[in-house]
């Protein structure tokens, strides 16, 4: 186990470049790695029973103590991420199915990854995790409603069957998780550190097989689509970071607040992409899944040499009263 736990933390140190990489073979050996993508919901499932087991109900708790911050940046990352995807999708004249994959992409709930940037960005830890937890639970009605509403008119949207997706690989398998880690803390704990590997595998199979399945439309339009992806990104980080400073957040929650909403579950968004419109349009998941996790180790590593004003301070005041 202690090996294991050791390769898990190098897997989690080096998960921008493992990913990188993941995207690279798939360029390279399409044929090898297509075959993935028909597993991509299999993979999200697992990872996101991993997310579950590292939850507790306390988790929850700053939605409670603190709503308006978590509130706060919940309501953004439903709103200005989605339609900052159709904006952008449109603003470059992608066509049709990249502009459902951005969409996908902007409505899809917070990112794996996002609460271990924030740690590493000194951000607020608890705020991020709450933030992630209740994006996740309320996936399966918004992320459905919100593709409907802004791609319903390019494509047609089965709403109603990705409802019933979301359940199956994101929320039933937290929720199951959750379950485990209450009911059962004493055999779950020791096997949290090997965790980040299970994250870090899944997410690097789904990145080189959603790569390898469009392997010929990244050589063609990677370039335009790889645009899109650090604008959508990049905006989300800075209006992230945006309406946490003018909702009155501690810089701590500021940091916290530009990472959730700019880091999104885009194994999520390319799962629901290949099984409901086509693998091209589950490429803009792809991308992002490459692309968020490199910006956001880079953020953290900009914020880590700085700390938040007050940080000695308890994390969890977030708004000023």
């Amino acid at each position: 186990m202690t090996l294991i736990s050791r390769i898990a933390a190098l897997a989690g140190r080096w998960f921008a470049l493992l990913v990188l990489a993941a995207g690279a073979v798939g360029l390279l050996l399409p044929e090898q790695t297509a075959p993935l993508a028909e597993y991509t919901s299999l993979f999200l499932a697992v990872i996101m029973f991993g997310m579950g087991l590292t939850l507790r109900p306390a988790d929850f708790g700053v939605v409670l103590t603190h709503p308006r911050a978590a509130l706060t940046g919940i309501l953004f990352q439903y709103t200005v991420m989605p339609l900052l995807g159709w904006a952008i999708a449109h603003a470059l004249d992608l066509p049709p199915m990249l502009v459902v994959g951005m969409v996908l992409v902007g409505a899809a709930p917070g990112g794996t990854a996002s609460n271990v940037i924030v740690y590493l960005a000194r951000g607020d830890v608890a705020l991020s995790v709450a933030m992630t937890s209740v994006s996740t639970v309320l996936a399966p009605l918004l992320t459905p409603l919100l593709v409907l509403a802004l791609a319903g008119r390019t494509l047609e949207v089965p709403a109603g069957e990705m409802f019933g997706a979301i359940l199956q690989v994101v929320l039933v398998p937290v929720l199951a998780g959750l379950a485990l880690r209450t009911f059962a803390d004493r055999w779950i704990t020791p096997v949290l550190p090997v965790l980040p590997l299970v994250s870090v595998g899944g997410i690097v199979l789904v990145v080189a097989g959603i790569v390898g399945a469009n392997a010929g439309d990244v050589r063609e339009t990677g370039g335009l689509v790889a645009l899109a992806v650090v604008l959508h990104n990049g905006l989300g980080f800075l209006l992230g970071y945006l309406v946490g400073r003018f909702g009155g957040l501690s810089e701590a929650g500021r940091r916290a607040t530009s990472v959730e909403v700019g880091m999104q579950n885009s194994g999520l968004a390319a799962a629901l992409a290949t099984t409901y419109f086509s693998p091209l349009a589950a490429l803009p998941g792809a991308l992002f899944s490459v692309w968020h996790n490199v910006s956001g180790a880079l953020m953290a590593s900009f914020w880590a040499r700085r700390a938040p004003e007050g940080e000695d301070s308890a994390p969890a005041e977030q708004a000023q009263e």
